[in-house]
């Protein structure tokens, strides 16, 4: 069906590209906004006690305590124009030659404040609030600018590898030119979903290097297959069904398998997952689309000159291929278990690995940015503590016009003032005011003094929401600290006891958000792992009827990610290679095991397809040397110019991509210079002739 299908759009080749031009033209103004309304959000688990408080502050908005970031005037000039509003000299702080970080003492009131932010602008400064708000907004503009960064980049260089694997700029250009528009269509895509739900600042960055990875892979596979054809004398059309008949059928199964792989985050469980999920399906479809329309009838238009643009003294290399498959059909069982001791190595590290997205969202910043060093010395003057305060959220039986209502509060507020490592609590009931004051306050705020109520609109709505008050609890330590946790999950434990029957609560907070994150990633990675397992197994076992094949390929893929994450222990999580000692983040180490699983598809069904097709004339063993004889430096090739792919997000601002580069580069070098090199044809000469069992040596379907 492939074939036939193949030949139709040789046949309309001309048609089918003005069809994708037009798909081109219309993409590319979408393509070049999707940014426009991605989210550093979505990472909280939907149904914890901790969204719910948090959504609370919907109602009730604290004015808090004020930090601001001042760029491009020096400590002087802020220091005199900060005087008159009773800011001392040493709440005006250096943070670098022309950066000051402005800690007021006390509330500034409004309108001093919006004249020193006049006075300021008439210097062109840049003016920005240090707080969690403000970080995320940073670390949003830093994932927008990684594709300006890395893309740059990537492209000369997967160029340079594909005119090395092809020798000729033709055959370069056609892979370049299919994951192009693959990854246009599905930028465009996400684009028109974008505003219908919740999408992370990351997506575009992965979805961009994912198509274009995988499309590159693709085309490549085909347009070798392709090559080899016209090569044996066949005519263009026929070199084309050949080339889709058996590359373009191993890549049919590859694309299926990476796009089933990614949906699996959908058991997630909230709209970070999903986001990915969705963002990453939608970029492999696509560019599995293009392949099996858009490759078939470049291959056409090209023709018989798809070797134009050849480069002297480039050309694939295979003579070292030959030569590894015949050490490998040799000593099989050496080969197999050197393969496995170069695994085991940097898996024992794996075992440590261990998975968390920080609370304190400035360490996701580079160490030189402003706002990261800003929040840095916040820390240091105020405490840790202040820079994510812990929310509580409680609903009472009572009104806060009843003074039941406020002896409620007080004895929350004695309680959680009494727990270790908490600094302050902040709540009405410390105000001085005794808490029968405090009802007559809301039931008559015309009799109350204008401080009180003022004071009041920071924790109460009582117009609107008058059962709800929030109160705040500043730890001692910072976000990420083991004490901060701690006493966050006595707070979710003790806090109902406290209350009379009928209340509800909620602790909130970036630490209670993303900490409830951690946790649901945590239970959700298993049955995203098994369902990622399940569809290798799946995908493997349809494409090659093999079933020790399928088992081994699931095996060996799980082996990898063991080492993969014994690599990004050894990097990210001790902080070598010039990274910061921070544990691998859970937003994005599970999806690197992903696509891990689902990119390996691609190796294995070329390779065995390969294998399987010379297994009709002769030994396991011996097809096992001829594939990967024939595949070895296309395999090796087309993983290295995915590599270099994900290499370019080296060049991110944000050390959470880096990771990302780190952890996919590893996985898909161990995966094509260990496992398709070692132990897959190593274990098919070791089965002999069960090495393809229940499928035999049946022909594959003839040709259509």
């Amino acid at each position: 069906m492939l074939a036939r299908w193949a030949r139709f759009c040789a046949r309309r080749r001309w048609l089918v590209v003005l069809v994708w031009v037009l798909v081109l033209l219309a993409s590319l103004p979408l393509a070049a906004r999707v940014t426009h309304n991605l989210s550093s959000s979505g990472f909280e688990d939907p149904k914890s006690r901790a969204v719910w408080a948090d959504n609370q502050l919907n109602y009730v908005h604290p004015a808090g305590q004020e930090t601001w970031l001042v760029e491009g005037p020096p400590l002087a000039k802020v220091q005199h124009l900060a005087a008159p509003l009773d800011i001392a000299a040493q709440d005006v702080r250096r943070v670098s030659s022309d950066q000051t970080l402005v800690v007021p003492a006390r509330p500034i009131a409004p309108a001093a404040l919006l004249t020193l932010h006049r006075d300021l602008t008439r210097l062109r400064a840049r003016i920005r609030q240090v707080d969690q708000v403000a970080v995320g907004q940073q670390v949003l503009a830093d994932a927008k600018m990684t594709l300006s960064h890395s893309l740059p980049f990537a492209l000369p260089l997967v160029l340079i590898l594909l005119l090395i694997v092809f020798g000729s700029v033709a055959s370069a250009a056609l892979p370049l030119a299919v994951a192009g528009v693959g990854s246009s269509v599905a930028l465009a895509l996400i684009d028109l979903i974008e505003d219908k739900i919740t999408l992370s600042a990351y997506l575009t960055d992965i979805v961009s290097f994912l198509a274009l990875g995988v499309g590159v892979d693709y085309a490549l596979f085909i347009s070798v297959r392709f090559r080899e054809e016209l090569r044996r004398g066949r005519s263009v059309p026929e070199a084309i069904g050949e080339a889709m008949r058996h590359a373009g059928r191993s890549v049919l199964y590859s694309g299926i398998a990476v796009g089933l792989a990614v949906a699996t985050l959908l058991l997630g469980g909230n709209a970070y997952w999903q986001g990915i999920a969705l963002g990453g399906a939608v970029a492999v479809f696509a560019v599995l689309l293009a392949t099996h329309t858009l490759l078939p009838a470049l291959l056409a238009v090209v023709g018989r000159h798809i070797d134009w643009g050849r480069v002297p003294g480039l050309q694939r290399g295979g003579g070292i291929w030959p030569r590894i498959a015949g050490f490998v059909g040799k000593v099989p069982a050496i080969a197999v278990l050197a393969g496995l001791v170069l695994l085991a190595i940097p898996g024992w590290f794996g075992l440590g690995l261990q998975i968390r997205t920080p609370a304190n969202l400035a360490v996701l910043l580079p160490p030189h940015d402003p706002l990261r060093k800003a929040v840095a010395l916040q820390t240091r003057v105020l405490g840790g503590g202040v820079e994510s305060p812990i929310l509580l959220a409680v609903k009472l039986p009572s009104t806060a016009g009843e003074p039941h209502f406020w002896t409620s509060v007080a004895s929350v507020t004695k309680r959680a003032q009494a727990l270790k490592d908490v600094r302050a609590v902040s709540s009405p009931t410390l105000l001085g005011v005794p808490t029968a004051m405090l009802a007559r306050a809301v039931a008559n705020p015309s009799m109350a003094p204008p401080a009180l109520t003022g004071a009041l609109k920071d924790f109460i709505d009582p117009a609107a929401h008058p059962h709800l008050v929030l109160l705040y609890v500043t730890p001692r330590t910072g976000p990420d600290a083991a004490a901060t946790l701690s006493l966050v999950h006595r707070l979710q434990r003790d806090l109902p006891t406290w209350l009379p029957r009928g209340s509800q609560s909620g602790i909130g907070g970036v630490t209670a958000l993303l900490d409830g994150f951690n946790k649901l990633t945590s239970e959700r990675l298993p049955y995203i792992i098994g369902g990622v397992a399940l569809i290798a197994f799946l995908v493997l076992f349809g494409a090659t009827g093999a079933l020790w094949q399928a088992l081994l390929g699931v095996l060996f893929d799980a082996i990898v990610a063991l080492a993969t994450a014994g690599i990004l222990v050894l990097t990210v999580q001790r902080g070598g290679l010039g990274f910061e000692a921070l544990a691998p983040d859970s937003s994005i180490t599970p999806l690197i095991f992903v696509l891990l699983f689902g990119l390996s598809m691609d190796y294995e069904v070329i390779l065995l397809h390969r294998v399987q097709e010379a297994a009709h004339r002769m030994t396991a063993a011996e097809a096992a040397r001829d594939g990967l004889a024939v595949t070895g430096g296309m395999i090796t090739g087309a993983g290295m110019t995915l590599c270099v792919v994900f290499v370019a997000l080296i060049l991110s601002p944000l050390e959470i991509m880096q990771m990302l580069a780190v952890g996919m580069t590893t996985a898909i070098l161990l995966d094509t210079w260990i496992v398709r090199s070692l132990l897959v044809p190593g274990s098919i000469a070791l089965l002999g002739r069960y090495a393809f069992w229940p499928w035999g040596r049946r022909r594959e379907e003839t040709a259509d």
